[in-house]
């Protein structure tokens, strides 16, 4: 299977020099039909700071839709526990964080870790949906294998996640089918929690946002709004804000 050319995984040593004596671990997570190409640029401005990074692709991603409509939820949580465990491993501690799809990845690793994970960063998170047809996707599934795909929906000119043209339904209903598990487990999460949501968003619709911040047991939960970018905020006119409030979320959350 031949592999985008922007899809490689992303790993960056740690330098504790720069980060008070710590190896601080970032584990960063792309959404649905993306690729690393997406978090990209968030992993290599928290590498300049100090910290280690992981940016892993996850199965069926960066490839052909077609591949990825082969792969499930467990598939992605999987990949992504692997890179978790990794960076566990070599870091004092670690900062999880991900976008629509890898937000949701990331607050099933917040659940399931609690004790090994210092701080929660989301992007534009999906975890439940008002769109009506998501209910006929078991049957739509086995009718049509896509539907057009939902890239790219990025504000600023002239940018590309480099996602894929077609939803693959089956891949698709896999990851809303993870999602009542998940919503059910939010109150384990307890790690504090900064959460960044586009006021525009033509992908992830505002039923997420409350059952996230109403139902995790983090006592340390910061809302901030986007105002300037759509769902792809990584790569949008709000990335240098994105970059820097989790720098400096990442350093207060990890310090000794």
């Amino acid at each position: 299977m031949t592999l985008h050319p922007l899809a490689s995984p992303l790993t960056i040593e740690a330098r504790p020099e720069l980060t008070g004596g710590r190896r601080i671990g970032v584990l960063l997570s792309h959404g649905f039909t993306g690729q690393p190409a997406s978090m990209k640029p968030w992993g290599e401005h928290l590498g300049s700071l100090g910290y280690g990074v992981s940016v892993p692709r996850l199965p069926g991603h960066g490839t052909t839709w077609q591949e990825l409509n082969t792969m499930t939820w467990d598939d992605w949580y999987g990949e992504l526990t692997r890179a978790f465990d990794a960076l566990c491993l070599e870091h004092d501690a670690v900062v999880v964080g991900g976008l629509s799809m890898g937000g949701a990845l990331v607050l099933r690793l917040a659940a399931d870790h609690a004790d090994r994970i210092s701080g929660v960063v989301v992007v534009n998170p999906a975890v439940a949906s008002k769109r009506l047809d998501v209910k006929l996707l078991p049957v739509l599934k086995h009718l049509v294998p896509s539907f057009p795909g939902l890239a790219n929906d990025i504000k600023k000119p002239g940018m590309d996640e480099h996602g894929y043209s077609r939803t693959p339904l089956k891949a698709i209903h896999s990851l809303m089918r993870a999602w009542p598990p998940l919503v059910a487990d939010l109150p384990k999460v307890t790690a504090p929690l900064l959460y960044l949501r586009s006021t525009e968003d033509h992908v992830v619709d505002e039923a997420s946002q409350p059952l996230i911040t109403s139902k995790v047991s983090s006592r340390d939960v910061t809302v901030v709004p986007l105002t300037e970018s759509y769902h792809v905020a990584t790569l949008d006119n709000d990335a240098p804000q994105i970059f820097d409030l989790s720098a400096a979320f990442i350093a207060r959350t990890t310090s000794a």
